[in-house]
């Protein structure tokens, strides 16, 4: 069983040679490969002197990198983790076995459930951040995932390549979480500890810019994969404004048979119309989105029926 250890990496030259050497300790078997994305220290020269697969992708951001690694490596399991040091590279067992056993095409180290991240984070709003994006999915996916933005995880071959990539930047997380949600992928969530980076070393996470992209990614989503509820939410509050702005207007006429605020009669027609516009809209999209749903689906059969061949030739 072949492993493949992905460490996307932009100026960890502090501590990638450990985060290298923690995990050959754990995995001596495993190949790591590290991602340089265009650091300007030296994280590529370390890399490659602790003995990983060092390449350079030159398009800027950890989704962007992250797409190149899924596209290029060819493996059984698949272990993402960062390279800033913060995620303990003994727990990349527990992460494992359910990929192992087939109880999960992909497993979620969770940092939350025992409090490590609370009390080894010191980043103004990270956990505010962390809290609301999980309530916001959890929310729209009736689902109880504890950690959706942990960058420790492991995936089975069939979800790393079914999965398509296009966040560019940090929002990468949040999208395999929703996309793994949409496509009834297995989800496992294993606890894991959490240490913040050692002094010197900094974060590449801009809370609030970062922050405003991973909530992009969750409304974009959340009108790609289930567009009947999107386009349904935004009926319903076209049609309260319509009838807040036309029940004076039709009050006017049933009492005086006239109608003095023709602006407001105007507005609310106006508002009705976008109402059931975006009903209709929700109604196509759904129709559409479902087919596309039923496609993927014939296409995921396909390909594991192709890796599944894979395996069976090497055995």
């Amino acid at each position: 069983m072949e492993i493949a250890i992905l460490i996307p990496c932009y100026n960890e030259e502090q501590t990638i040679g450990k985060v290298i050497d923690d995990f050959r300790k754990e995995l001596p078997h495993s190949k790591i490969y590290i991602y340089d994305n265009n650091s300007s220290d030296k994280t590529y020269e370390v890399a490659k002197l602790h003995g990983a697969i060092v390449k350079k992708e030159i398009m800027q951001g950890k989704g962007n990198v992250v797409r190149s690694m899924f596209r290029d490596i060819d493996a059984d399991i698949y272990v993402m983790v960062d390279g800033d040091d913060t995620y303990p590279a003994e727990f990349v067992h527990d992460l494992m076995k359910p990929v192992i056993t087939q109880e999960a095409n992909m497993v979620i180290g969770d940092r939350l459930s025992n409090g490590t991240y609370f009390n080894e984070n010191k980043r103004l709003f990270h956990n505010t951040g962390n809290n609301l994006v999980k309530g916001l999915i959890n929310l729209l996916y009736k689902s109880q995932i504890k950690d959706i933005m942990t960058g420790y995880r492991a995936f089975d071959r069939l979800f790393v390549k079914s999965m398509p990539v296009m966040s560019p930047g940090f929002e990468i997380e949040t999208e395999m979480s929703l996309h793994a949600l949409d496509k009834r992928f297995k989800i496992k969530e294993v606890p894991i500890d959490y240490r913040d980076r050692p002094e010197g070393s900094e974060s590449k996470l801009n809370t609030f810019s970062d922050g405003f992209r991973v909530l992009n990614m969750i409304f974009t989503l959340f009108k790609e994969f289930k567009p009947f509820q999107f386009f349904s939410i935004w009926a319903v509050v076209f049609f309260m404004l319509g009838l807040a702005v036309g029940i004076p207007v039709i009050y006017e006429f049933f009492k005086t048979d006239y109608i003095t605020k023709v602006p407001s009669a105007i507005l609310a027609v106006g508002l009705i119309i976008l109402a059931v516009l975006s009903f209709a809209c929700g109604l196509i999209l759904d129709t559409i989105s479902s087919q596309n749903k039923k496609q993927y689906e014939l296409e995921l059969n396909r390909l594991s029926s192709n890796l599944g061949g894979e395996k069976w030739k090497g055995k």
